[in-house]
Parts: structure tokens; C-alpha cells; sequence
């Protein structure tokens, strides 16, 4: 079965219009409910205004009993794990354990990084990422945990309650084809949200969904990490979509080569709230 989602900037000056949507969309049938994770969002230092996902989060998931809930994606090299396995922890007992963690390098790496005096290096960030989730999996078991590492080390301490969902919050790995490593991330974890580079006739850069042979490869080498299918989830992340059915039209070429979750995604500019409550309005 392929799952339904929208995921959506959180940019807005009110946290009512992103709670509204949140709340509409499981009302429209959708599985899930995600929120980019920015400070920023411009190598300018200027920007949308921005509000923070997982307050946002915390109030729809009292609001809704259905759908899943999350990030796409939490940039874990700018976070502190520990505050980060808090926040998760609190949302999922919030919610009934309905949270999805997705995480990634993040991006713009000045942005929403340099701008702080942050690591930008790729293989700084890549590094911290894979230290962060060690330390967010021993954290979330509950058992007495120390961890010491190139960038994060912890004492001996013991993080209560634990998650609802165990053995533990399923964490998705965002990462752009063709780089290997990414892949190789997500294997180790719960499932991939793959994606690729577009350049544009002007030169820009724009990140683009999947194709489905691109699910297919990515699914091919979990088979081959993990020895199953099982427990691992293939994200196809796409525009949000513009007619009735358009959807149902490219699906079967994805679930085909194993994708499990669709996520419609509304991009950054004038005018993205309204279409995206204009698509929650109509609907699955």
C-alpha cells in the first residue's frame, strides 16, 4: 500500500495557518504530516519568516489521532542529539507514537549553518549526522548510555520516558542521488528519501523527486544491506499534485519498484500556502 503525505515549509508568521493545515490534511485522508526544518533558509542572512517545526507539530498532534508526524528533513550536525531526543520523545508519547524523524545534512550549508559558525564541510556534517543518530538510538532505550565520539560525548545518563514506538522512532535518511553514502545511511536506519539535482537552461539548482528507477536501486541495495525489505520505507517526494488523479497515474511505476510513502511537497514562493490548503481542500 502506498501511503499519502504532505509535507510543507514552515513558513509563516502565524503558527495558526500551519496547525490549520496540519489538521485539514488528516480531515482530507492523508497518512502524514511533515515540516521542513530551517532557521533561515537564505545565504543572505535574510528570509521567510520561520517558525519552529516541532512546536507546530506538538499542537497538531493533539488535534489529530491518525496520521503520522514529522520532520523532512531535521539537519542533525546543526542539533544538539540530547535536546533533539527530548523533543522527539515528548512528540511521540504527544501523539500516541505517530512520529517519523527524517534527518539529512541540511541545507543551505551557510545559511543555515556558516551564518552561525557552524561546521559547512559536507564531510564534517556527514560525520556529525551519523554521531548524532548513535547517540538520539542510545538515548531513546532508555538503558544507561555514554557515548564518546569525534564530535559528541556523553557521560554515563539515562533518558526516561522512552518513545512510544519501539525499538525506536523509525528515522528516515534524506540524501541525493547518485551520492553512495547517503544510501549506505539509510540502510542502517528505517528508510530513504531519496533525491536528485536538477539544473535549470538559467543554471539554477533545484532538488527534484525520484524516478522509479531510482527507488529501485535504492531498494536493491537495502535488500542487499539489510537481507529484507521489512521495516524499511521508500519515499517518493514529489510537487504537490495539480489535477485530480495525476498521482494515480505515475504511482504503479513506483510502488512497482517498492516505494511505500508518496509525499506531496509545496515549494518556497508566492502564493505556496494557498495552493497547498487548495490541494488539502480536495482531498485523496
Amino acid at each position: 500500500m502506498l501511503r499519502r503525505a504532505l509535507a510543507v515549509p514552515p513558513f509563516a508568521a502565524d503558527p495558526a495557518d500551519l496547525i490549520g493545515l496540519g489538521v485539514a490534511a488528516e480531515r482530507a485522508g492523508f497518512d502524514g504530516f511533515f515540516l521542513w526544518d530551517h532557521l533561515v533558509f537564505s545565504d543572505t542572512g535574510e528570509g521567510p519568516p520561520i517558525l519552529d517545526p516541532w512546536q507546530i507539530l506538538a499542537v497538531v498532534a493533539t488535534r489529530t489521532s491518525r496520521m503520522r508526524l514529522g520532520t523532512m528533513i531535521t539537519p542533525v550536525p546543526r542539533r544538539r542529539p540530547w535536546q533533539l531526543a527530548k523533543e522527539t520523545v515528548t512528540l511521540d508519547r504527544l501523539s500516541g507514537g505517530r512520529v517519523i524523524l527524517g534527518v539529512g545534512l541540511g541545507s543551505p550549508a551557510y545559511g543555515d549553518f556558516g551564518i552561525f559558525h557552524e561546521p559547512t564541510g559536507v564531510r564534517e556534517r556527514a560525520a556529525r549526522l551519523d554521531e548524532g543518530l548513535e547517540v538520539l538510538a542510545g538515548l531513546w532505550t532508555g538503558e544507561r548510555f555514554f557515548y564518546q565520539g569525534t564530535h559528541f560525548t556523553l557521560d554515563p545518563v539515562r533518558f526516561s520516558p522512552v518513545p512510544v514506538q519501539q525499538p525506536r522512532i523509525p528515522v528516515w535518511v534524506g540524501g541525493v542521488l547518485p551520492a553512495a553514502g547517503p544510501v549506505r545511511r539509510a540502510c542502517r536506519w528505517d528508510g530513504m528519501v531519496p533525491l536528485r539535482r536538477s539544473v535549470s537552461p538559467d543554471g539554477g539548482v533545484a532538488l527534484v523527486g525520484p524516478t522509479p528507477a531510482d527507488i529501485a536501486a535504492v531498494r536493491d541495495q537495502a535488500w542487499s544491506a539489510r537481507g529484507t525489505a521489512e521495516g524499511f520505507d521508500l519515499v517518493v517526494w514529489a510537487e504537490l499534485e495539480r489535477e485530480p488523479g495525476d498521482v494515480d497515474l505515475v504511482a504503479p511505476a513506483y510502488v512497482a519498484a517498492g516505494a511505500t510513502w508518496w509525499i506531496e511537497s509545496a515549494r518556497p514562493g508566492p502564493g505556496w500556502q494557498a495552493e497547498a490548503a487548495s490541494r488539502v481542500s480536495r482531498g485523496l
